[in-house]
């Protein structure tokens, strides 16, 4: 399993993928690894598309949902809930198995090699480069590469190699998915605000008339029952809105931690770079992170890209995560606004606030908005480099 790249990614998520396919398209040579045996097995996120992502890029129409317009928001209650509809498309639920594997198609197309069931054992620096050494179902080996990409995900194992930051600002999320069966009724995303249920988050019912997603989020140690029975309570909320599981329908469950602190501050170093959720690339209000991965991965493989043209490491100084924080204090404030909200009564006190015209206003501008993951400034081209 021994070989030799331009840049290894470890991960091969929606982030991993991204990056390694641009690399490759680069005319980069580019290996891509990830620990699990089939890329459509053990999805952890919803897959929830908004409005920028599906305009900006190019998504497998055959892999996404149908279009979602109205938001309906509840208080512990499920009294008075606000209900908010655009007049536009402004969701989508991707088919995040399948798309992955499109994706991981894609790469290798692109000329990405894919290593599946490889995992990180180490890795060591060297003014070359860097030696990473791995574990597949055929043994030991060692990648030999001049970068490294931490797609690894929340608990990054990159970045604590490079000594890069990690997060610390952690929910964990589970949720059901199960097929649904066609009905006349509008596509909607059910949100309730109720600390029992998702302590500092919320609890979801996405019901797209093929699909339905049942699941809740929150700061682990604020769960007073275990997590896979708080989603069965999210059940309840579920048939209240309409939406129940038929009997002979499979479950797919997912779940895992979400980073909701902001994107990181040190993200890269002479020997590689983070991107997705091991970078924090999630949005610290909606927690959404999808369009943050896909645009900083653009951003990691242009700057990457620049580094291998002009043979200079520092080049990725330019990936500057503490400059994109800061265009996150907004959100960083709301997220911690929420996270204080710990009782029913203080929820449905904040949720009064969403039903006047300023707060209807301000769910408008956070569910409907382009505001998303800033667009990284151009990467300045060092004098007699040449973009191809």
């Amino acid at each position: 399993m021994s070989t030799t790249c331009d840049v290894l990614v470890v991960g091969a998520g929606l982030a991993g993928l991204r990056v390694a396919t641009r690399l490759a398209a680069n005319g980069h040579e580019v290996v891509l690894v990830d620990r699990r045996h089939d890329l459509a097995a053990a999805v952890r996120t919803t897959g929830i598309f908004v409005r920028r992502t599906l305009v900006d890029f190019d998504l497998p129409e055959e892999h996404l949902g149908p279009p979602i317009r109205r938001v309906v928001l509840y208080p512990p209650s499920l009294r008075r809930p606000v209900d908010l509809a655009s007049d536009v498309d402004e969701f989508r639920v991707g088919d995040m198995g399948p798309l992955y594997v499109a994706s991981q198609a894609a790469a290798e197309r692109a000329g990405v090699r894919v290593l599946l069931g490889a995992r990180l054992d180490g890795l060591l620096r060297t003014p070359a480069g860097v030696v990473v050494r791995l574990e597949g179902p055929d043994g030991a080996g060692h990648v030999w590469c001049r970068f490294v990409v931490g797609a690894d995900g929340a608990r990054s194992r990159v970045a604590r190699e490079l000594g890069l930051d990690r997060n610390t600002h952690l929910l964990v999320g589970a949720e059901e998915v199960f097929g649904v069966a066609p009905q006349d009724r509008e596509p909607t995303f059910h949100c309730v605000v109720d600390p029992r249920l998702a302590p500092g988050y919320l609890a979801w019912v996405v019901d797209d008339g093929r699909h339905a997603h049942v699941g809740t989020a929150g700061y682990a140690h604020r769960f007073a029952s275990p997590l896979r029975r708080v989603v069965q309570d999210v059940h309840e909320v579920a048939r209240s809105v309409g939406v129940r599981r038929p009997a002979d329908v499979g479950v797919e469950q997912r779940g895992g931690p979400i980073p909701v602190g902001g994107l990181l501050r040190r993200i890269a170093s002479p020997a590689g770079l983070l991107v997705g959720d091991a970078a924090g690339a999630v949005s610290p209000l909606t927690a959404g992170g999808l369009d943050p991965c896909l645009r900083l991965s653009d951003h990691a493989a242009d700057v990457l890209t620049d580094a291998l043209r002009t043979g200079r490491s520092d080049a990725l100084r330019h990936y500057d995560g503490a400059a994109l924080r800061a265009r996150f204090r907004g959100r960083l404030l709301l997220r911690d606004g929420l996270a204080r909200v710990r009782g029913s009564r203080q929820a449905e006190a904040a949720f009064a606030a969403l039903r006047t015209g300023p707060g209807r206003a301000l769910a408008r501008r956070v569910l409907f908005g382009d505001g998303s993951f800033p667009d990284p400034r151009p990467v300045p081209v060092p004098v007699g480099a040449v973009r191809r």
